[in-house]
């Protein structure tokens, strides 16, 4: 009797990069929310509506930007894209994550400048910021619940998000924690920590890169010492020769050469991302260099936290106004763009340098059993953390004054019921009924939200 042969797997089509470019579009547009509200974008646009990529591999990326310095958001971004396009993937994807927050936190800084604080603007963006929170909701249930696979990640996630929010650990020490107890569970309980996936169980996946890695079409993504070589001479010629141009034109003691300097010491310091760095470049922004005052500070928190982009962005609104008031030899407004162009090209350059250097390596760990269990644990943990980001971000979205503890010397105060916002409360309120439970569109979801923030700001005028 003749046997059939085998079905052969068909063979999976690579995206192109122009559809690629209009989701990495997207998701730049749509990034509010700080890291949980972009990591939640990017988990459901890539792994559940359009299948990129796998949650092992989602998460596998994520952990090593959660252990970068630098906005892990981005690097993420940067990341996925890399592994399907290449370099101009990455940075296409980069860029474009990076530039409506740019843009908008640029126009609002020269309309700071001039007038003041514009409550239709802020408004707006607070209407947008509320209704994020029905995203990083669904985000941090649908993660948790494919990330979490048995009750020993469960209890490494439960653990990290206790001594992150109520014990203040340093996010680093966590991340140790974590993959301490992976290796060492890996031979204790090896039950609680699978093998990775196989090369024949990628090729046969339903998600696009496990099956181009299956079938051996990424090959950009195997490691090469030379190729490491080369990225790290080009990039930090990319990341530093901006600087000394600006050094070399203005001067070692000038304000736009101090912010060279400082923001990129600073971008190489911020494991954890941006929450773990805020308080220092309050400080040295404000009592170091008298860039700014803490009022203006505050105020630019606030413009960060409500548009789109990295929370990291508020470097930029700081270089703006200290160049716009202290730097000679250029007029105000120039000095202001020419120190919001410089910082944010300081503050994320490093960001492709990690990816484009570290990634290769990080893909091809994947297949040491060890480091996956290390691995594994650090994905437990990083739902932890992820779990606290969004636990903040919904602390400072309903609540007027909160985090004495996150900015540390500003000394806002802590979240109390007499701060509570409740138009904010509604407006995320309404959003997550509107999108978990009768599945509205994000984007529509996302205009009525800012509809109902500048109503908020017209009805007590009225």
């Amino acid at each position: 009797m003749n046997k059939r042969p085998p079905m052969a797997i068909e063979p999976a089509s690579p995206v192109s990069l122009r559809e690629a470019t209009r989701v990495w579009a997207k998701i730049g547009l749509l990034s509010f929310g700080g890291p949980a509200g972009q990591i939640a974008l990017m988990h459901r646009e890539l792994v559940d509506t359009r299948r990129w990529i796998s949650d092992a591999r989602f998460l596998h990326a994520l952990n090593y930007c959660m252990l970068l310095p630098g906005p892990e958001a981005t690097q993420l971004a940067i990341y996925i894209a890399w592994m399907l396009h290449r370099t101009v993937g990455g940075l296409i994807a980069g860029v474009l994550f990076v530039l409506p927050g740019f843009v908008t936190i640029l126009a609002l800084s020269i309309v700071y400048a001039l007038y003041g604080q514009v409550p239709l603007v802020f408004a707006i963006f607070v209407g947008l910021k509320a209704a994020i929170l029905a995203v990083v909701v669904e985000a941090v249930i649908r993660i948790g619940r494919k990330a979490l696979k048995n009750r020993m990640m469960v209890a490494i996630a439960a653990l990290a998000f206790v001594a992150i929010y109520f014990l203040h650990a340093p996010f680093p020490l966590i991340v140790l924690g974590a993959g301490l107890w992976g290796l060492l569970g890996r031979w204790w309980m090896p039950r609680s920590f699978p093998a990775p996936a196989s090369a024949a169980a990628d090729a046969s996946s339903d998600f696009l890169i496990d099956r181009l890695l299956g079938q051996g079409q990424l090959i950009h993504t195997r490691p090469s010492i030379a190729r490491a070589l080369r990225v790290t001479l080009i990039w930090l010629a990319i990341w530093w020769l901006p600087v000394l141009a600006v050094i070399a034109a203005f001067g070692r003691h000038s304000v736009l050469a101090g912010e060279g300097l400082f923001f990129s010491q600073t971008a190489m310091v911020t494991f954890g991302g941006a929450y773990a760095v805020l308080a220092y470049i309050a400080q040295r922004a404000v009592v170091g260099f008298h860039w700014i005052t803490p009022g203006q500070m505050l105020d630019g928190l606030a413009l960060a936290e409500t548009t789109p982009g990295p929370l990291i962005m508020v470097v930029q609104f700081v270089a703006f106004l200290g160049a716009y008031y202290h730097q000679s030899g250029l007029s105000p407004m120039a000095a202001g763009i020419a120190g919001s162009v410089l910082t944010t090209w300081v503050t994320f350059a490093p960001c492709f340098l990690w990816i484009f250097l570290g990634a290769p390596y990080i893909e091809a760990l994947r297949s040491n059993r060890a480091l996956h269990a290390a691995l594994s644990a650090i994905t437990a943990a990083v739902v932890g953390v992820v779990l606290n980001l969004s636990v903040w971000f919904t602390l400072h979205t309903v609540f007027a004054r909160v985090g004495e503890r996150q900015y540390g010397w500003l000394h806002l105060e802590n979240p109390a019921w007499s701060t509570l916002q409740w138009p904010s409360a509604l407006i995320a309120a309404a959003a997550m009924l509107a999108m978990l439970r009768f599945k509205v569109g994000m984007g529509w979801v996302l205009a009525a939200s800012g509809l109902a923030g500048v109503l908020w700001l017209a009805v007590p005028r009225a």
